[in-house]
This record gives C-alpha cells, structure tokens and sequence, in this order.
C-alpha cells in the first residue's frame, strides 16, 4: 500500500506497483483547463486520482486491459474521494471509442520492445508495448484528442525520439519536454512530453530527482509535494 496526501494506493494485485514515472506524469501533465481527461492503461488508477485531485472540474475516464490491474484501481477509485468523477473502462485503446473528445489525454505507456519477458503474464502487459505499439498509441490518440487538447506522456530517451518524429505525421506536435535526470551527473534517463495539435515553439527544461542519494532536487520537491507524504530536500 502507498500512501499518499489525500488518497491512497493498494497495489497487492498487481503487476505494476507505483513508481516515480507515473508521479511524475500525473503532477507534470497539462491538466488544468479539461473538462474531460483519459488515462491510457491506468494500472492501479494512480494517474486518474492524482489529475482527481489536480483538476476539480474535470471528469477522468481510466482504461485497462488487464483484469487484477481493473479490479485494483476500481477498489483504489471507490475509496477515494473522487469516485463520481472517475470512470474505469476495461477495454484496450484499441477496442474503445468515444463521442467526448478529450481536452487532455495522459499516458505512462509500456515500453519495452522485443526484451526478455517476465513470467507474469500481468507485469508482461504493462512493460511490454506488443499489447500497444507506440504507433497504435499515437493513431487512437489523434482521434480522440480535441483539436485545443493536449497529450502527456513519459518515455525512455530513445523511445521518446521516436515517437516524436512519428506523431508529427498525425498532426501532433511537441510543444513542451522536460528532461529527466536522475542525478546531476547523469544522463536524462525519461522524457515528458507534452503533444498538441498544432506546431508552436518548442519548450524545453530539465528536471533532476536526487542531487545525491535520496536528497531530492527542490524542483522535484516542488513538483510533487502535493502528493508525497514524506519528502525533503
């Protein structure tokens, strides 16, 4: 179980537990002008309760394909604070369709391809894109995106580039990465992306976590101290 500020997360039953890359999408995302906001592959629902609490006029549909990861985030959901405002649809991106455009889309994808497979068949869905090709991912996200919407989502470094130079061929474009680095020392590790429906002047900062171990940066702080019970600098 983690807690945090005003919910919390039971993580028993599945396969992936919370980790720093949905934190930080779920603070980083651009929420705050929707009404209406999809989490693609929403796990234990971590990213649709923190844009819950982000956004409080906004209704958030959760989809999930894999059956212990629904049944976990429907119980996550109904504890929280939020439940009428949080819709779980278990269905894969591709068999889903709406009538809502969505003023913003979030996603922390799977992202690995052709590597090692874990026995969990569960821990394999959601680390593994064979389930979600990054270019299905990018297809269904233009459709169902509003023409003024936003798409956010966190990726690995090479995994990142490419899906930019593929979403400009469906008239998505990168208005907004963020860098991150896991210590000052190192390398950007993750990109967070943010994609909207027209060209405008790119925007690029960087993010370090840890300026050694476990003394975060103040941007990090800054960025997720709404959620995190315990952090310091």
């Amino acid at each position: 179980m983690f807690q945090f500020k005003q919910f919390t997360i039971k993580q028993d039953r599945t396969p992936m537990k919370v980790g720093t890359d949905g934190v930080l999408l779920g603070a980083w995302a651009d929420l705050k002008e929707a009404n209406h906001i999809l989490d693609i592959g929403t796990g234990t629902g971590l990213i649709a309760l923190m844009a819950a609490q982000r956004n409080p006029n906004a209704s958030i549909d959760a989809l999930e394909i894999e059956s212990n990861a629904c049944l976990q985030a429907q119980e996550n959901i109904y504890a929280s604070s939020w439940a009428k405002r949080i819709q779980l649809i278990p269905k894969a991106l591709q068999d889903y369709s709406s009538d809502i455009k969505y003023n913003s889309i979030v996603c922390n994808p799977p992202f690995f391809h052709q590597s090692t497979k874990t026995p969990n068949h569960g821990r394999t869905l959601a680390r593994h894109n064979e389930t979600l090709l990054h270019t299905e991912l990018i297809q269904y996200v233009a459709k169902l995106l509003s023409p003024q919407g936003n798409f956010c989502v966190i990726l690995p470094t090479n995994e990142a580039l490419s899906m930019i130079e593929y979403a400009q061929q469906h008239q998505l474009y990168p208005s907004h990465i963020t860098y991150i680095l896991p210590t000052p020392e190192k390398p950007a590790k993750r990109y967070l992306i943010k994609f909207m429906t027209k060209p405008e002047i790119l925007f690029e900062d960087k993010l370090i976590i840890e300026l050694s171990r476990h003394k975060y940066s103040k941007e990090y702080i800054e960025l997720t101290k709404d959620f995190y019970l315990h952090i310091e600098s």
